[in-house]
């Protein structure tokens, strides 16, 4: 089978298409041919060693992507949930990546019943993304109507989703991204919008009851600048070295008054969170933004523009 291989960390150029051999799947393991993967922050992280480790170590992950949608290929002897001919979803970063080839063997637990009504590149957007956006939102606090929620980096994969769940959930939404990126949200519901370029949304006057910020490039007091009194600030995204340092200064600032700015205790795969996500597409409430669709060949070349920044939405690989 053919697959996008990593040999080295470093920049997208590293990766190279390369015919593997197909995996078997394990006892509990589930064999799927990808119809459809997505681009995710992580996939860059991982690649330029950001979560830790030198660049001259080998990648524990040979084969990258996180985000699937395919047909299930056969399954492991004690598999009980799925059959070969299945659609599947499912999020592979806790468990090794794998989803930039044209089959992937993955742990059952791991694996969602694909929703019907979602085209496969629809449901390769959402396993990562939705549910971060979804968790960043409902989980640390739930969300209210008629709250003041901005969400930074709202442009993006994460962002999109947050935005359209916010507005389901009755907030008030801004959201904050670059020049190019404002009409899309104004398309897809948020009420204001916010050009990083022209303007500070912590230094506006403004106060916000949530803010979630998909890219932490800011400071912890910059938060709490821009939080109303009994606000909270989640980080769902970003430099890692960013946002643990945030963390820890955030832990600070909640215990001694009554703003609150953490960090989003990411549950990848939460069957509860999955089926609700597909409840919100089959409403027509939350759909997802594809801004450009690339065969497995160009893999380096889809992660190059999203490392760019102009994605809007997401980005999809197609087999």
């Amino acid at each position: 089978m053919k697959a996008i291989v990593c040999t080295k960390y470093g920049p997208p150029d590293v990766l190279q298409l390369k015919e593997v051999a197909k995996p078997t799947p394990k006892d509990n393991e589930v064999l799927v041919e990808v119809h459809a993967a997505s681009l995710n922050a992580a996939d860059l992280e991982t690649l330029r060693v950001t979560y830790g480790g030198s660049l001259k170590q080998k990648p524990k992950s040979k084969i990258l992507g996180s985000d699937i949608a395919g047909r299930v290929e056969a399954v492991g002897r004690n598999v009980k949930q799925f059959q070969p001919g299945d659609e599947v979803w499912g999020d592979l970063f806790v468990c090794g990546c794998g989803a930039f080839a044209e089959s992937v063997s993955v742990p059952e637990k791991e694996l969602a019943p694909k929703p019907a009504s979602m085209t496969f590149e629809e449901a390769a957007t959402y396993p990562q993304a939705g549910v971060l956006a979804l968790q960043g939102l409902r989980d640390k606090r739930q969300i209210q109507p008629g709250q003041k929620v901005l969400i930074n980096g709202a442009g993006g994969g994460v962002g999109t989703f947050a935005v359209q769940i916010a507005k389901y959930f009755g907030a008030e939404v801004t959201g904050v991204d670059s020049t190019g990126k404002l009409d899309m949200l104004r398309s897809i519901g948020a009420d204001h919008v916010i050009d990083y370029t022209e303007e500070d949304f912590t230094k506006s006057g403004q106060r916000y009851d949530l803010v979630v910020d998909v890219v932490a490039y800011r400071s912890i007091f910059d938060y709490k600048r821009a939080l109303s009194p009994k606000g909270i600030c989640v980080m769902v995204g970003g430099p890692m070295a960013r946002v643990f340092l945030n963390v820890l200064l955030g832990l600070f600032i909640s215990m001694i008054g009554s703003k609150k700015i953490g960090m989003v205790m990411w549950k990848p795969n939460k069957k509860e969170d999955l089926v609700f996500l597909d409840e919100l597409f089959e409403a027509g409430k939350v759909v997802p933004v594809i801004d450009r669709r690339y065969p497995l060949s160009e893999v380096p070349e889809a992660l190059r523009y999203l490392e760019e920044g102009h994605a809007k939405g997401k980005v999809v690989i197609t087999m």
